[in-house]
């Protein structure tokens, strides 16, 4: 039996470290969330089980009445105030999920609540705020500003300050995510937790510790957003000097100094992901539960792979049944505007596509001789734009099936094949930026007529595009990128000299495509056409 007794009157700097599991266990069982809150599903993840060869769950927080697990901590915090702090009101800062769970749960109770925002915040955050009963205001462009305006309100009108992780009643309210994944599944081995400001780990951690401690709590962490791993390394907090803003539900410089204290004794290990590999387990969310996490929430989840991925194959060479492992999909807020940008990298993160930089001649024919080479494979992005008679480098995407092997395949046959290759699958500027930037004007004057097609998305379309061409009409311009419709859309440009016109045409019936000219396009005679 545990023995509670005089911990909650304790000095916390005397508990020790075996204590402060059972000291926050205590907090735990006595928090009171499920008047907002609601118990969330452990859900089977089936599809990625067997992919991966383990059986995993997901702990669907997103599912919450704010679709975020911070209802839990806010609510907790909230729920213990004084009838004069009540009356005085609450204030918070956050331009995420934090800002509603505080606005619902002051709501739920009567309590006049503002939420400090930034001027930056999206309006779909703030009315939703406004929806759950918080009266925003508006201050300064970052957090950082807003949330120094916060607690100038505190002390100024003496309301009370609404902290986002670093409280102990926050922390507890998170660890009830913990009390009910033990009782809904009792042999976990490994839990996965998201990781900003260290609540939840702190909160998780915590509890599985004091009730069973052999299930190993792991942290994860955006790779530009590492407080955590950085304050392990240091052995205190440490501020970090700017951190990634892709999964802004935990972007923070610095992790809080009492679920530091807590992670520090309790959290096994720290992971971190690549924003790629957040936008895979992304996808990999939506085709289990057909959930769309936000990159915050899907982050557990992406660190669960990359750790399996890791340590299953010696596992599995040792005979070892497969294990029991849950992450948390802590949030659902996203931006609907940014899964543009999931879609497009996702792959990338599973390592299912390429991204090369080819050298190739410019002769008629060498981009068949390219594709040939390629084989079957399925072309993801084609960019290229003629800038002179010598050579072109071709900027390309490849659907790729056996991962870096084959990868290392597809490089060298090409580089046998007298191309030079330059593998730029994990070059952030060429992902984000340069991908959408080749073309511009020719470097010369063309005889160039400018044609967007429809290819059936199916391996070889490319190819036998090529094949029909022939060598007779130079290519001076060629995009394509998969978008996972059922047919592609190509921009093609092509050098025909007037008195190949009629045979031109012959080429495009015989093509069978749809296509259109778009040669007297504006944005074409703007931006890609001769000069």
């Amino acid at each position: 039996m545990l023995d509670f007794s005089g911990c909650g009157d304790r000095d916390k700097s005397e508990v020790k470290p075996v204590d402060l599991a059972h000291y926050y266990l205590q907090k735990i069982l006595l928090s009171s969330v499920y008047d907002v809150a609601k118990v969330t599903p452990l859900s089977h993840m089936g599809k990625l089980s067997a992919r991966l060869g383990q059986e995993i769950y997901l702990k669907r927080e997103d599912m919450q009445p704010v679709h975020s697990f911070k209802l839990r901590g806010a609510y907790n915090r909230i729920s213990q105030l004084t009838q004069p702090e009540c009356e005085r009101g609450v204030v918070c800062a956050s331009a995420g999920n934090h800002a509603q769970g505080v606005a619902l749960s002051a709501s739920s109770r009567g309590i006049d609540a503002v939420i400090v925002m930034p001027t930056t915040t999206p309006d779909i955050k703030i009315d939703a705020v406004r929806r759950r009963g918080g009266n925003v205001l508006l201050h300064g462009e970052s957090f950082d500003q807003a949330n120094a305006h916060a607690q100038h309100l505190a002390q100024t009108e003496g309301r009370v300050y609404i902290a986002p992780f670093d409280d102990e009643a926050v922390i507890a309210g998170q660890g009830t995510v913990a009390q009910e994944m033990l009782q809904q599944q009792r042999d976990l081995e490994l839990v996965f937790v998201p990781v900003g400001g260290g609540g939840l780990v702190a909160g998780i951690a915590a509890y599985y510790k004091a009730v069973r401690p052999s299930v190993k709590i792991i942290g994860v962490e955006p790779e530009d957003a590492a407080c955590l791993k950085a304050a392990m390394a240091a052995g205190e907090p440490v501020t970090l000097s700017q951190v990634g803003l892709f999964a802004d539900g935990v972007a923070v410089k610095r992790i809080g100094a009492e679920p530091f204290r807590i992670a520090k004794h309790y959290v096994d290990e720290v992971v971190t992901v690549s924003s790629d590999e957040i936008c895979a387990a992304v996808k990999d969310i939506f085709e289990d539960t057909r959930a769309i996490a936000e990159p915050a929430g899907a982050l557990s989840l992406a660190g669960l792979k990359k750790y399996l991925a890791q340590t299953t194959p010696a596992l599995a060479e040792a005979g070892k049944p497969a294990r029991k492992v849950a992450a948390i999909l802590s949030g659902a807020n996203v931006n609907f505007h940014s899964l543009r940008y999931v879609s497009e990298r996702c792959e990338l993160g599973e390592q299912k596509e390429a991204v090369l930089a080819v050298k190739v001649p410019e002769v008629p024919g060498s981009f068949l001789k390219f594709c040939e080479l390629l084989g079957k494979r399925a072309m993801t992005e084609f960019n290229y734009r003629f800038s002179g008679r010598d050579s072109a480098v071709v900027f390309a995407g490849i659907r790729l099936s056996g991962g870096q092997s084959e990868l290392k395949e597809i490089i060298a046959s090409l580089t046998s094949g007298g191309f030079e290759v330059q593998d730029l699958s994990s070059d952030e500027t060429a992902k984000l930026h340069v991908r959408y930037m080749v073309g511009g004007h020719p470097t010369e004057p063309l005889s160039e007529r400018l044609f967007s097609f429809e290819f059936p998305e199916y391996p070889g379309a490319l190819l036998k595009f090529l094949t029909t061409l022939g060598s007779r009409w130079n290519i001076s311009l060629f995009h394509y990128r998969n978008h996972g419709a059922a047919f592609g859309r190509v921009l093609a440009g092509f050098e025909v000299p007037e008195g190949d016109n009629e045979a031109f045409g012959r080429f495009l019936t015989e093509l069978g495509f749809v296509w259109q000219e778009e040669t007297h396009s504006p944005a074409y005679r703007l931006f890609l056409g001769s000069k």
